[in-house]
């Protein structure tokens, strides 16, 4: 994978100040991004500055399932398996920028020598987002494979919301000019083996808890 570099937008934390100023703007205490460690904002006075209007900007954009989907993935925040490791946070929120609880997401990635497990459930799994709305993920970074970059693909059902099917990339990797899906918009922010994203669905409510649930 690429080399990490810490720049202007980040604090010495690595935690980029775009996904600071994500969570201020949703109201969800920082500390649930990276397990409790408050991070201090390098450089800064203590006030947060405006935020982007990240949510106004549209939903998360789609992209294809791909071949590899496998339903009835097992129910599970960690993929073991060995690997460098990774780790994924960030949370599923509507277009006003307000978290989404109970959201079914689907994760599914190629191993560290970009192959898929089709016959078992290896690097598959799904889970709900918490009350705030976050989501975790353990495993290792995928590996790459011919005509494809870096990626992790997801599945996101809120309740009577519309399916979103996309896919996660990794900053500064050489495939990613190559790779025809690759879209900028959709890269994770990394630094030191950790990866985040905020997912915005096309809403502007919050769906009522459904059940029973399944996968798509």
């Amino acid at each position: 994978m690429g080399a990490d570099r810490v720049t202007d937008d980040e604090d010495k934390s690595g935690i980029s100040r775009k996904t600071l100023l994500k969570a201020a703007v949703m109201g969800v205490p920082i500390p649930l991004l990276f397990g409790g460690a408050v991070p201090a904002m390098a450089g800064e006075t203590g006030r947060l500055l405006d935020p982007t209007p990240f949510c106004e900007d549209g939903p998360t954009l789609q992209q294809p399932v791909g071949v590899h989907f496998k339903p009835r993935s097992p129910a599970r925040d960690t993929f073991p398996g060995s690997g460098t490791p990774l780790k994924v946070r960030g949370f599923v929120v509507n277009r006003s920028c307000r978290p989404l609880p109970n959201v079914l997401m689907d994760f599914w990635h190629a191993d560290g020598q970009g192959k898929y497990d089709g016959i078992g459930y290896a690097f598959r799994g799904h889970q709900l987002t918490d009350t705030q709305g976050a989501f975790k993920l353990t495993t290792i970074v995928p590996g790459p494979y011919p005509g494809r970059t870096r990626h992790i693909h997801v599945k996101i059902q809120a309740p009577g919301l519309p399916l979103l099917t996309t896919q996660l990339y990794f900053p500064g990797e050489p495939r990613n000019s190559i790779d025809v899906l690759f879209d900028p918009r959709l890269l994770l922010d990394m630094y030191d083996g950790v990866g985040t994203y905020v997912f915005v669905l096309d809403t502007t409510g919050t769906p009522a808890p459904a059940s029973p649930r399944t996968q798509h």
